[in-house]
């Protein structure tokens, strides 16, 4: 298990793995685009297991790493840093936000796929980009409780998946792993397991009332068997079909 968590990105999806790490006893390296002066805060009310730094700083003190960014960044992910690294992508393709890009529109790649194209000497694994930032933290479980959800990760590297499933089984969550980058379309936007099965009935509303709605929901357990089957039922269509935000519209 890794001692020291990195996370680059520290908007609302990172902020929130980095306050489970911080719980659970890890060393948490927090990094944005902007610079290390702009996470204080965040820093300070996460206590002394937290510190700030730059993106590749992150890297090179981290055993495993967040990238928890826009899609939109990802080939600004300090490749050469991340050399030999395991990275947690939490991305996810919106093409009306982020540039319409053939290979992901037709299908040919998924956009962790391309992320691994980027960062060709790093190993990565998809993996928190199915729940919105509150319920990360809110619905964390110890090991076998009752009540315990799980998400999907997938990876074309056995152990880096394995190394992503014990983050998350630390951080209180079991993993269920969909198989390969190739096939991380299953956990993508317009998916069954997307966002809705851990919130229940979304009402129509806007991103902002949207976000601010699940900050009022403490959310519903999703068992490692929901996933599954949720997962087999996935169908591909095209993508930028999804309208559910997540956290990568804001951080």
């Amino acid at each position: 298990m890794p001692l020291t968590l990195g996370l680059i990105g520290s908007g609302m999806i990172g902020s929130s793995v980095a306050r489970l790490a911080v719980a659970a006893g890890l060393e948490v390296v927090l990094s944005n685009s902007r610079g290390p002066e702009t996470l204080a805060g965040l820093v300070a009310d996460l206590g002394d297991r937290a510190r700030a730094a730059t993106p590749a700083e992150a890297a090179s003190a981290a055993d495993l790493l967040v990238a928890a960014i826009p899609f939109s960044a990802y080939d600004r992910l300090p490749a050469e840093a991340l050399v030999g690294k395991t990275v947690l992508d939490t991305a996810n393709y919106y093409p009306e936000r982020d540039g319409h890009l053939p290979d992901l529109d037709a299908g040919e790649l998924t956009s962790s796929a391309l992320l691994q194209r980027h960062l060709a000497g790093s190993r990565v694994v998809k993996a928190f980009n199915t729940i919105t930032p509150h319920q990360i933290v809110s619905l964390a479980r110890p090991a076998g409780a009752a009540d315990r959800s799980a998400l999907p990760i997938a990876g074309d590297d056995a152990e880096a998946n394995a190394e992503a499933t014990r983050l998350l089984d630390v951080l209180g969550y079991d993993a269920v792993d969909i198989g390969p980058l190739a096939e991380s379309w299953r956990s993508e936007p317009d998916t069954p397991v997307y966002v809705r099965p851990y919130l229940g009935e979304v009402p129509a509303m806007s991103v902002e009332e949207f976000l601010r709605w699940t900050f009022q929901t403490s959310g519903i357990a999703v068992p490692a068997a929901d996933v599954r089957k949720l997962v087999e039922t996935a169908v591909r269509r095209p993508a930028g079909e999804a309208r559910l935000p997540n956290d990568d519209l804001v951080g």
